[in-house]
C-alpha cells in the first residue's frame, strides 16, 4: 500500500496575496511585470542559494501565473523546479515530481529527485500517479531496494546478481555529467560475414533494439539502424554493411549496461529519458532477442547469457555518442546487430 502523503510543505497559493504580495517580493514583482525573464531567473537563483524554498516555490507559482497572463516566464518556473528537485529537501522535492514540470531541465524531474533523496525520504512526498513508481524505480538502478508494489513496469524492486552497475547522470546546478559505460575491452577485428536476407524470426529482436535508441535520431542528428538475420553476428554486420570494424565479447551484462546506458540518455544533443527506463528497454531487449519477452513480466537474465554479445566500433569513429551491438543465438540460428550513432556537438 502507498505511503499516506502528509507533512507536505505549505506551497504558495495565489490566495496567499490578498492583502498584496510579501514585500522580499517587489524585486520579483517589478520584473515580472516588465517580463524580464533573466531578472526572474536571477530571483530564483538567489533564492535557491540561500535555500529559501518558500520563496522559490512562490517565484515558481508567480512566474506560472505570469506566463498564463502573456508573459513568457514558464522557462523561470520550469528552472525553479528542477532547483527545487535537486537540492531541496524530500518535502520540497517530492511534490514538484509531477507531470509537466521542470519542461527545460536536462532529464526527468523523477531522475533528478532521487539523485540525492532515498525513496524512504520520498515517498511520503511525491504525489500519487504514475511518476511515484518512477521515483521508486531510480532509486532501484542506484542501488536501493524497494517495494516492488510502487513501481512501474513490471521490473524487480532490487538489482539481480547478473545486472550491470548502470551508468548513472549526475545533475548539477550548472551542468549535467553523464558516466560512460565501461569502456570497451581488448578488440579483435570483425571476421568477414555474409551478406544476408533479413529474417522474419529475428524481426521482433530488430525492431527490440531500434526502439531502445530510436529516440536518438528523433531529437537530434543520429542515425539508427538495426539488422536481425539467420546467420552469425559476423554476418548481420556484414547485413549492416559494416566494414572496417573491431568487436570484444562483453555477455549479457555488459550488452546490458550499453543499452541501458543508451536507452537512458538522449544521445549528444536530446534530453535524458532517465536510468528507470533505461533498465526497463534494456531487459526488453534481452527478453525478445532471448525469447522469453512472452512470458512478460520476466528475468531475461539467465535466458539472455546463453546467446553471445559483442560491442563493436568503427575503425574511423572519430567521438561522438555510440551504441554498437551484436548478438547471436546459437540455439536458434539468429543474430542481430545495432549501430546507432550520434556524431560529435559543434
Amino acid at each position: 500500500m502507498a505511503a499516506r502523503l502528509t507533512h507536505l510543505p505549505v506551497a504558495w497559493t495565489p490566495d496567499d496575496d490578498e492583502d498584496g504580495p510579501p514585500p522580499e517580493d517587489a524585486a520579483l514583482d517589478q520584473a515580472i511585470a516588465s517580463g524580464d525573464l533573466d531578472e526572474v531567473l536571477r530571483e530564483v537563483d538567489r533564492r535557491a542559494d540561500a535555500g529559501d524554498w518558500v520563496a522559490v516555490d512562490r517565484a515558481r507559482h508567480r512566474a506560472r501565473a505570469a506566463t498564463e497572463r502573456g508573459h513568457q516566464l514558464w522557462p523561470a518556473a520550469s528552472w525553479a523546479e528542477y532547483r527545487t528537485a535537486l537540492e531541496a529537501p524530500a518535502a520540497w522535492a517530492g511534490p514538484v515530481v509531477t507531470e509537466g514540470t521542470g519542461y527545460l531541465a536536462p532529464g526527468p524531474m523523477a531522475e533528478v529527485a532521487a539523485q540525492r533523496h532515498t525513496w524512504e525520504e520520498l515517498s511520503v512526498y511525491v504525489p500519487v500517479g504514475p511518476l511515484r513508481g518512477v521515483v521508486a524505480a531510480e532509486r532501484v538502478v542506484r542501488g536501493e531496494t524497494v517495494p516492488p508494489e510502487v513501481l512501474t513496469g513490471d521490473l524487480p524492486g532490487r538489482l539481480l546478481a547478473w545486472e550491470p552497475g548502470y551508468a548513472l547522470v549526475e545533475y548539477k546546478v550548472d551542468g549535467v555529467q553523464v558516466d560512460d559505460p565501461a569502456p570497451l575491452p581488448r578488440t579483435d577485428p570483425v571476421p568477414a560475414g555474409t551478406t544476408k536476407d533479413e529474417d522474419r524470426d529475428a524481426a521482433d529482436g530488430r525492431r527490440a533494439l531500434v526502439d531502445a535508441v530510436r529516440h536518438w535520431s528523433s531529437q537530434g542528428e543520429a542515425t539508427v539502424r538495426a539488422v536481425g538475420v539467420e546467420g552469425s553476428a559476423a554476418d548481420a554486420l556484414a547485413t549492416l554493411g559494416v566494414t572496417g570494424a573491431r568487436w570484444a565479447e562483453v555477455g549479457v551484462t555488459g550488452a546490458a549496461e550499453l543499452l541501458a546506458w543508451a536507452a537512458a540518455s538522449g544521445g549528444a544533443r536530446g534530453r535524458r529519458r532517465g536510468a528507470a527506463a533505461g533498465r526497463f528497454d534494456a531487459w526488453w531487449v534481452l527478453a525478445v532477442l532471448s525469447g522469453t519477452a512472452d512470458d512478460w513480466p520476466t528475468d531475461p537474465g539467465p535466458a539472455a547469457e546463453d546467446l553471445r554479445w559483442w560491442r563493436w566500433t568503427a575503425d574511423d569513429h572519430v567521438g561522438g555518442w555510440e551504441c554498437r551491438i551484436a548478438a547471436e543465438d546459437p540455439l536458434d540460428g539468429l543474430a542481430w546487430a545495432l549501430d546507432a550513432y550520434d556524431p560529435p556537438t559543434d
